[in-house]
């Protein structure tokens, strides 16, 4: 043991911390427990953030070994979940309270966090896929909390959709210990293309596979189905924390998988390139539409989802810095509107007992504070300046309008548009009929059912960053474009 060492404490401490959270009785013990549990998290990370650390937990072969690392790409993904996990937890400890089973849910949302640090710090792909997994197992409890036969089957769902995906990564991890010099993420990435030579096609059917079943916890199509089963029927912290952040675990091993091992230059102007940018554009299509015409809030709230993740997923698959850079900044912009629009749902459904988009005319006048984060967060969403979803959409664009990409671009570009149009389409009405309900609303029935602070204050502090990413990017363009400076 060596003083990187302390890279493995917010690995393990989490998981600690939440073995003896699930043996607390008494609510005030159990969420000061949680509380200290995700603040000294989240001082760990940032802490780590200021230094570079490598450690090695075992080693079987000089290919086979559990290791990790803080390069700046893991330091973005820690920091942000981290700080979402922190406000979704705060907010928990109120929404829990008419759940049954609270420190269960709170044994695996804390030990979740355990497995998120392991895969965004994992320094190589036997890493990175143990983490991979272990993130879904740990989760797949937050999904089927309640134990209603629907939270079953989509418990169910979720698990057999994530494990099937992360199987097809695992088989492309065989073939890439092949054809690479070491299976250690490197910027610009590892292959030999001498050991390569000749089975090109093969490999890049591999990859191709790959990004299809990492893509599955990103929500791409055709693996998305599991997405808008699951999240509805969890507890709305944890359908926040699922859209917002577990997604991104696809994320993350998409672009280590394609800027770290296979390396773009590879991949670029390739049919699998092609591809992969056309499943991205049709999945963005595709989510809108679905979004546009659901009516259950939290299933619409997930169609959108799978849309606006496949935002992240075009920018990447378009392998240059632009793409790059609005890629990472929707990541971190989708996690805090989504996270948003849940939790904002969750209070609805926490004060209210509403469900469906219909009946949620004139809350704005009931919850306003709730009702006026998710408006911003919907704006955010949109890409209405001068939110922070904005910024990433405009990246986003520029990308796709490069003309490396001709037509492909265009049209993605397009649809991105196109679909920024129909999110106007399937939230903006929802404010609107909250603020304004009409003239045939019985204004008389109307009664103050705010939440209390611990659900307000995350919500207002994620609003607040909502529209600071918006007005102030250029801290986090700075963090990325040096993340892909190295990589390009």
């Amino acid at each position: 043991m060596n003083g990187n060492a302390i890279l493995l404490f917010p690995l393990l401490f989490p998981v600690i911390a939440g073995i003896v959270i699930g043996f607390q009785k008494q609510e005030k013990q159990q969420n000061l427990l949680v509380f200290a549990t995700l603040v000294i998290e989240l001082g760990a990370v940032l802490y780590l953030s200021m230094g570079e650390y490598t450690f090695t937990l075992w080693q079987m072969t000089d290919r086979l070994a559990l290791a990790y690392h803080t390069d700046g790409l893991a330091k973005l993904f820690a920091c942000m979940i981290c700080i979402i996990w922190l406000l979704a937890g705060i907010y928990a400890f109120e929404y829990m309270k008419h759940e049954q089973k609270p420190a269960r849910f709170f044994m695996f949302y804390t030990m979740s966090l355990g497995a998120l640090m392991s895969l965004c710090f994992s320094a190589n792909m036997m890493t990175l896929y143990l983490s991979y997994e272990y993130m879904t197992l740990l989760t797949l409890p937050l999904v089927i909390h309640t134990g209603t036969p629907e939270a079953v089957r989509a418990g169910m769902k979720y698990l057999g959709y994530s494990v099937f995906g992360a199987g097809l990564g695992l088989m492309g991890f065989f073939f890439l210990n092949s054809y690479c010099d070491t299976t250690t993420f490197m910027p610009g990435g590892t292959l030999n293309l001498e050991l390569l030579a000749g089975n090109e096609n093969v490999l890049l059917a591999v990859y191709f596979l790959m990004m299809i079943g990492f893509g599955c916890k990103a929500g791409m199509f055709p693996l998305h189905a599991w997405l808008p089963t699951a999240h509805p029927v969890a507890p709305s912290p944890a359908s926040a924390v699922l859209s917002g952040i577990i997604t991104k675990g696809g994320v993350i091993a998409i672009i280590r998988v394609t800027y770290y091992l296979v390396g773009p230059d590879f991949i670029r102007g390739t049919w699998v390139q092609n591809t992969l940018l056309t499943l991205a554009i049709i999945t963005v299509f595709m989510g809108s539409m679905l979004a546009y015409k659901e009516k259950l809030l939290k299933r619409r709230l997930a169609y959108s989802t799978v849309s606006q993740v496949s935002y992240v997923l075009f920018g990447l698959f378009l392998l240059h810095p632009l793409g790059f850079l609005g890629a990472l900044m929707q990541v971190v912009f989708h996690a805090v509107a989504k996270n948003i629009l849940f939790l904002g749902a969750g209070a609805i459904i926490y004060k209210t007992g509403k469900t469906f988009v219909y009946e949620l005319r004139g809350l704005g006048k009931e919850m306003p504070i709730v009702m006026w984060t998710f408006a911003i967060a919907s704006l955010s969403l949109i890409g209405i300046p001068p939110t922070a979803g904005f910024v990433s959409k405009w990246y986003l664009a520029q990308g796709g309008l490069q003309p490396d990409f001709g037509t492909l671009g265009l049209v993605g570009v397009a649809v991105l548009m196109v679909s920024a149009l129909l999110t106007a389409g399937y939230l903006l009405p929802i404010v609107s009929a909250a603020f304004s309900p009409g003239k045939d609303f019985d204004y008389g029935s109307l009664k103050k059912k705010e939440p209390n602070y611990l659900m307000t204050v995350p919500l207002i502090l994620l609003a607040l960053a909502a529209v600071a990413f918006g007005a102030f990017p250029q801290c986090l363009t700075d963090w990325i474009t040096n993340i892909s400076g190295v990589i390009f």
